[in-house]
């Protein structure tokens, strides 16, 4: 196997995202149920003899050193694998949204190369690689919506029904660590449970960076604020700026404001993916 096309990395939404705590080492002690959308990047890869690895990018241009090649090179580290890859990313996920788009390639790269090297690690292991590039990488390497807790490790497969989103991301972005770092931030919810969250998935919950949010980036309230003004409550998900809320059966958009198709706002329906199109990649996963 020399190459490997069209490889999809979906996005994500935070249904809930509940901070419960802090650990010693700083990292913070998260409550969340993640659902996939169909809204992906799309990543290609060639394989290349001696170790080297590139990145071309299709639209805009991206960090020279960002999670595609992180990924690719802590995968080489961990297996001591001496084959590359030129890998094309052709971005359709906003960045800073809270989309997890960076991830998500990410965990694309993982299973891609673990094939394309013919590796043969499990999905236990590439989770290993994979939460030391970032916490929703295990996620997208299980590929179903799940309940997560813990730094991302702790994942729990659950079943939701299909559903459509309204998708508003306001034109600037918000950095994970600006949101993690305010000392406005509120770090104790009390924890929930799986089955209160599965009483009412769509409303559940609330997400505690959205006031840290909406101070650093005035534009999620108004996203919200539009989206409840069609009878549509919406939240922020991850650390944002990308705001959400669920669509009702036969529901129809209203006009976006004039002004945010000028000034680069995204507005977007999604529906929930089930299943990561990579389900299967892995060695080990056994529920296809």
């Amino acid at each position: 196997m020399h190459s490997l096309h069209d490889v999809a990395a979906p996005a994500k939404l935070n249904l809930f995202l509940h901070v419960t705590g802090r650990r010693a080492d700083g990292y913070h002690l998260l409550q969340s149920a993640f659902v996939l959308l169909d809204w992906h990047d799309s990543l290609h890869f060639e394989r290349r003899p001696g170790g080297r690895l590139s990145r071309e990018d299709v639209g805009a241009a991206l960090p020279e050193e960002d999670l595609t090649l992180r990924a690719a090179r802590a995968l080489q580290q961990a297996t001591g694998c001496g084959e590359g890859a030129h890998i094309v990313l052709e971005k359709r996920l906003p960045a800073e949204a809270g989309l997890g788009g960076g991830s998500s390639d990410a965990a694309s790269s993982l299973l891609a190369l673990n094939r394309l090297w013919q590796l043969g690690l499990s999905l236990a292991q590439l989770e290993q690689v994979g939460l030391a590039l970032g916490a929703d990488v295990p996620f997208f390497l299980r590929g179903r919506s799940a309940w997560v807790e813990g730094v991302g490790e702790r994942i729990t497969p659950v079943a939701l029904p299909p559903a459509r989103f309204a998708v508003v991301k306001p034109p600037r972005g918000l950095a994970t660590k600006d949101i993690f770092s305010h000392p406005a931030l509120k770090r104790d919810s009390d924890s929930a449970t799986i089955s209160g969250f599965a009483a009412d998935p769509w409303g559940f919950g609330h997400n505690d960076l959205e006031p840290v949010a909406r101070q650093l980036c005035p534009e999620v309230g108004e996203a919200v604020e539009w989206l409840g003004s069609q009878g549509l409550p919406a939240r922020m998900t991850g650390s944002g700026s990308a705001v959400f809320a669920l669509l009702p059966p036969g529901a129809v958009l209203g006009q976006a404001p004039a002004h945010w198709a000028r000034n680069g706002w995204v507005v977007r329906e999604c529906g929930k993916m089930e299943v990561h199109p990579l389900v299967g990649w892995a060695s080990s996963d056994d529920s296809v």
